[in-house]
């Protein structure tokens, strides 16, 4: 059973930046897409960045291209989201996901993911 554990959330001004992590444990994670989605307060939970099993494919919501990376380490089992340029709209709770699938798979759709992280709160506010 894979489990998921989000890390490096935190209180940051508008500008800054942070760097969250997910790490799994379990099954090796080279197997698994992974999706960081976040939720805000009032809001749905919304796909903000997804990478392809291999690394190879990622994507953005639009709202956070250009200021977010996401990266992976299989060797270490871990996922990572740089984030910069940080606003206060950003704020919300942080999820990891994953979905056991093939080396092209990229998609951020909620309903696709199967594993889930419990989540790393992020406040963006001066």
């Amino acid at each position: 059973q894979l489990q998921l554990v989000e890390s490096g959330g935190g209180l940051v001004q508008p500008g800054g930046s942070l760097r969250l992590s997910c790490a799994a444990s379990g099954p090796t994670l080279g197997v698994y897409a992974i999706g960081w989605f976040r939720q805000a307060p009032g809001k749905e939970r919304e796909g903000i960045s997804c990478i392809s099993s291999t690394g190879g494919s990622t994507n953005y919501a639009d709202s956070v291209k250009g200021r977010f990376t996401i990266s992976r380490d299989n060797a270490k089992n871990t996922v990572h989201l740089q984030m910069n340029s940080l606003k206060p709209e950003d704020t919300a709770v942080y999820y990891c996901a994953a979905k056991f699938t093939g080396p092209l798979f990229r998609r951020c759709v909620l309903s696709e993911y199967d594993y889930w992280g419990q989540g790393t709160q992020v406040t963006v506010s001066s």
